[in-house]
């Protein structure tokens, strides 16, 4: 993905709390859930430990709201990036070629949030389920919807063909990012440029043999 920033802090919250969710997006990623301690994430937030239960209820409380403060962010980003490549494309493959690239390139901006998503990898099976369920919601799920919008105005269009275009984006996802994301391991070990292209060019062009317009 192009450059972005880190999820930036509400308006109006205590500097203590922004701190705290800093603090625990770093300990988080590093230690995963489980064993990340609120004691780590006090220390690596300069405060004490009774300041982060003002702010939270527990150490799963503090999960969920920072891994939903990230996902938003991330989301947004990514709608962003749909919208500039697929609003009104000349070039169809060309944008959607270009629409992976950028999906799939881990953007040092958002390095603290996807190394929450490889805890999620990782842990999922000892995580509380509200926190899988929110990130696949309110993260990819977001992601496809906009992606399927798009796919639908193109279709009404007569450049894709598709009536399901919610299966369209799927579709799109899993052929176009889903290798780049295994083979980098979501973002910890990032692919070369050229094997980057290469890898999203032949997922494009599976894809559009499926939904690509006839001639």
């Amino acid at each position: 993905m192009t450059a972005a920033t880190t999820p930036p802090a509400r308006t109006g919250r205590p500097a203590k709390r922004v701190a705290i969710d800093r603090a625990a997006r770093v300990v988080f990623g590093r230690e995963g859930y489980i064993r990340a301690s609120v004691d780590s994430i006090a220390a690596e937030a300069h405060v004490s430990k009774r300041t982060i239960y003002n702010h939270y209820q527990d150490k799963e409380q503090l999960l969920l709201c920072v891994l939903k403060e990230s996902t938003h962010a991330v989301a947004e980003h990514q709608e962003e990036l749909i919208d500039r490549h697929l609003a009104s494309p000349v070039d169809l493959e060309a944008e959607l070629v270009a629409l992976g690239c950028a999906l799939a390139t881990p953007q040092s901006g958002f390095k603290e949030h996807f190394a929450l998503v490889r805890v999620i990898f990782a842990e999922a099976s000892r995580l509380p389920g509200e926190v899988t369920d929110s990130w696949r919601t309110e993260g990819p799920g977001r992601t496809q919807a906009r992606l399927a919008r798009h796919f639908a105005t193109l279709s009404a269009a007569g450049r894709l063909r598709t009536d399901e275009p919610q299966e369209a984006a799927a579709h799109f996802t899993q052929l176009v990012t889903s290798e780049a994301y295994e083979r980098s391991f979501h973002g910890a070990l990032p692919l070369p440029a050229d094997e980057l292209e290469a890898l999203v060019t032949a997922g494009v062009r599976a894809f559009l043999r499926l939904y690509g317009a006839r001639s």
